[in-house]
């Protein structure tokens, strides 16, 4: 009597593996989409030349009308908007810098006389928009 009883309980977890199976999505065919991850290391560090220094370093006056101090470093400048903190930019290459976080980025030296600025930045991380002011070293 008992292998009888046992048989019946078995027979219902059958069934039920059989129906969660029904419930499951089938396979996807053909190429599925993945998400994927992009890594890139950290930029070494550039060394800012004195000369370069000196041509990056002072006041400007971008073009929403903010007034941005520049004061240089060997491996590094810190940019002061108005009465906001400090920002930090790493040297990257030669007259470009970048924050540790990416959202801000400035190049130097453009334009075909060397004279103008372009500061490139995201005001909100989760939103995909860039805000790009210039200057001209002529307004510093």
């Amino acid at each position: 009597m008992r292998p009888a009883s046992l048989l019946f309980p078995a027979s219902l977890l059958m069934l039920a593996a059989s129906a969660g199976a029904q419930q499951l999505p089938y396979p996807q065919s053909g190429a599925a989409a993945l998400n994927t991850v992009q890594v890139t290391a950290p930029a070494r560090a550039y060394w800012v030349r004195p000369d370069d220094a000196k041509q990056i370093g002072g006041d400007y006056e971008l073009s929403n009308g903010w007034v941005m101090r520049v004061r240089t470093a060997p491996e590094y400048i810190e940019a002061t908007i108005d009465q906001q903190k400090p920002i930090r930019l790493a040297a990257v290459a030669r007259h470009r810098f970048v924050s540790a976080d990416g959202s801000v980025n400035m190049v130097f030296a453009q334009g075909t006389a060397g004279d103008e600025m372009t500061m490139r930045y995201r005001p909100d991380p989760a939103l995909a928009q860039v805000v790009v002011l210039t200057s001209r070293v002529a307004q510093r």
